[in-house]
């Protein structure tokens, strides 16, 4: 079986000086899609849907970040579920999940990895 990989695009987020350590931002990417990303104490870079699964809400780039166990995650501020940066899964609630998208910084800027369909 072979596994059709595509090319990622690189969109630039923010200057990397402009992401404060555990305080995130939401991105607006070229296809109308949000995307909160985090820099965590240790210096992680970390980007996730900004669209609380929960409610609808864009309001995850607002949320309290935070550690369980090693794990990094960040709770929505609406009604404080919990979820892992990492992979996005919603802790203690597998079925419900945020997803998880590229993250680099690059000559300054941070920047968000999206195929060339748009898809993380």
């Amino acid at each position: 079986m072979t596994t059709l990989t595509l090319p990622l695009t690189w969109v630039d987020a923010c200057p990397d000086h402009h992401l404060e350590t555990e305080i995130g931002v939401a991105v607006l990417l070229p296809d109308h899609r949000q995307v909160a990303l985090f820099r965590t104490h240790d210096g992680h870079l970390y980007a996730v849907d900004n669209l609380d699964p929960h409610t609808g809400a864009a309001v995850i780039s607002r949320g309290i970040v935070g550690d369980r166990s090693g794990e990094p995650t960040v709770a929505s501020p609406m009604l404080k579920h919990v979820f892992s940066l990492r992979t996005g899964l919603g802790l203690g609630e597998d079925h419900v999940r945020l997803g998880t998208w590229p993250v680099r910084e690059h000559q300054g800027m941070l920047q968000i990895g999206t195929t060339p369909q748009g898809t993380p």
